[in-house]
């Protein structure tokens, strides 16, 4: 059977695309290139057509039996090569003559270590075809690769410079692909919040973007990180550009355990540099986010439970949390402390800051879970709401207990709310969407006064920077286990083994 393509013009050359059901994707396209350890450049322009059939490439990354478990296997498929600058382009069947969609770019999440913007998971058909929006997944640089220099000889912020040149290429080349340049969202979770909060933090980053959206940034963690910084680059000197990639994901995990004693940080040893290019020094970034805000309109939230994900990697917490009576009340205590440390607190200044300085934010907390499921409304439950299918998803135990027809039902729901922002609708002051979130603008609550004008600003101290709630959990942890064994001689037993109960969309 023949597949049918589409060949669009952008200026960079021309592309070869292919129709997929009620979708037209252009995959793997180029928009940079760069040697290891080196800056990103714009990729050259062409004459010949590019075969866009084929998906991005991820950057080589260790595998995680944990999120595996969690959401199955995210690069299904996908080849692995470190020169991964490449996009991929998904957009209506049907289009209009001269119509222009509204664009949004998606930065993918996995602490700056692991993911893949063609991640079949985070497949946008549905947003793309329900919603009649234009999406651009980016696949960039992770980890060694991208994400830690000591900016001497090696640079720092790869990975936000590839997607700072994705964004230029969007810019650029998108109307193209029937897409509106003057109307670019970008969105990411997790890291991938966080790179977003970043890009907005570059000069000029209103010229490439009008919109961002937020989601579960984990931004309690971005401050005070330059000593485990340092730490970690020392040890990564020994790796040079002759060094063998699957070397070089090896030694990453050495390099990892350097952070282990950096707190709450440390969970997430990865990411960008202030005072390297093109961020600005720590004390500077607030400004720079002013400066900006009154030009990007902003939606940042968190889910109920983000570091419900997280229980199951600290086996003595988590056996505690299942023993009766205690363990759902020690529970309930870590994950609202560590979910308010790393991401609620965090989240709520970044948005009252914006709205202080002119611009328009709204924050949301996002509530569904799959019945009964133990990771309830955790870190990444947002994904199956905006991505991927139900093959894509089934078995992953993040959805565990839940119908398909009810992840798309309270999905399709979102995913409108994601589309409205992108297409520029004015959202509520409060509103919700029934089911999964609630939101409200930063300008409708109470928030902390603005500094005094010429007082210097008062440093916000990284949730990372003490390992005093980290030990004071553990040390919860141990009383609740030793407490279970006393009275019943065990912690509590294993999870029952759980199916992915799926019905017919």
């Amino acid at each position: 059977m023949t597949t049918a393509t589409c060949t669009f013009a952008p200026p960079s050359g021309p592309v070869r695309g292919r129709v997929d059901g009620d979708v037209v994707r252009a995959t793997g396209i180029p928009y940079a290139t760069a040697e290891r350890f080196a800056a990103p450049v714009a990729v050259a322009d062409r004459e010949e057509p590019f075969d866009a059939t084929e998906p991005a490439p991820a950057c080589p990354q260790a595998h995680s039996p944990f999120l595996a478990e969690v959401l199955g296997d995210t690069l299904a498929g996908l080849p692995r090569d470190e020169h991964c600058q490449r996009l991929s382009v998904t957009l209506p069947l049907e289009r209009e003559t001269g119509e222009r969609l509204p664009v949004m770019v998606w930065i993918h999440g996995g602490s700056y270590t692991t993911g893949a913007g063609d991640a079949p998971i985070m497949d946008p058909r549905p947003l793309v075809a329900e919603q009649r929006v234009l999406v651009v997944s980016v696949t960039y640089r992770l980890g060694l690769f991208g994400y830690l220099g000591s900016g001497r000889d090696r640079p720092a912020n790869l990975g936000l410079l590839d997607q700072l040149e994705a964004l230029r290429w969007v810019r650029r080349n998108i109307a193209a692909f029937g897409g509106d340049p003057d109307r670019v969202t970008v969105f990411g979770q997790s890291a991938g919040g966080d790179a977003v909060a970043h890009l907005m933090a570059v000069p000029g980053a209103e010229s490439l973007f009008r919109r961002a959206i937020l989601q579960s940034p984990p931004l309690g963690i971005a401050r005070g990180r330059a000593a485990m910084t340092a730490a970690m680059a020392a040890l990564a000197e020994t790796v040079t550009a002759g060094t063998p990639a699957a070397e070089v994901v090896t030694l990453q995990s050495e390099v990892e355990a350097r952070a282990s004693s950096f707190g709450l940080m440390g969970r997430m040893p990865f990411g960008t540099q202030y005072g390297h290019h093109p961020l600005p020094d720590e004390e500077d970034v607030e400004a720079a986010w002013d400066r900006v805000a009154p030009h990007i309109d902003v939606l940042v939230g968190r889910t109920a439970e983000e570091a419900r994900l997280y229980l199951p990697g600290l086996p003595v917490l988590h056996r505690a949390t299942r023993v009766p009576l205690l363990g759902p009340v020690l529970r309930r205590a870590v994950v609202g402390h560590v979910t308010s440390a790393v991401y609620s607190r965090a989240v709520r200044r970044f948005a009252a800051r914006h709205a202080r300085a002119g611009g328009t934010a709204h924050t949301y907390v996002l509530t569904w879970a799959a019945p009964g499921n133990p990771y309830g409304a955790a870190h990444t439950i947002d994904l199956p709401l905006l991505f991927g299918d139900e093959d894509t998803w089934a078995g992953t135990g993040l959805l565990a207990g839940a119908a398909w027809a009810d992840v798309q039902d309270h999905g399709r729901r979102l995913r409108r709310l994601w589309a409205d922002f992108a297409r520029g609708e004015r959202l509520a002051d409060t509103g919700c969407v029934p089911g999964v979130l609630r939101y409200r603008s930063a300008g409708a609550r109470s928030s902390p006064q603005p500094a005094s004008r010429g007082a210097a600003r008062r440093p916000q101290e990284p949730a990372g920077t003490s390992c005093a709630p980290v030990r004071a959990l553990r040390r919860a942890a141990s009383r609740a286990a030793a407490t279970a064994t006393a009275s019943r001689g065990s912690t509590g037993a294993s999870p029952s083994s759980r199916s992915h109960r799926a019905t017919a969309r």
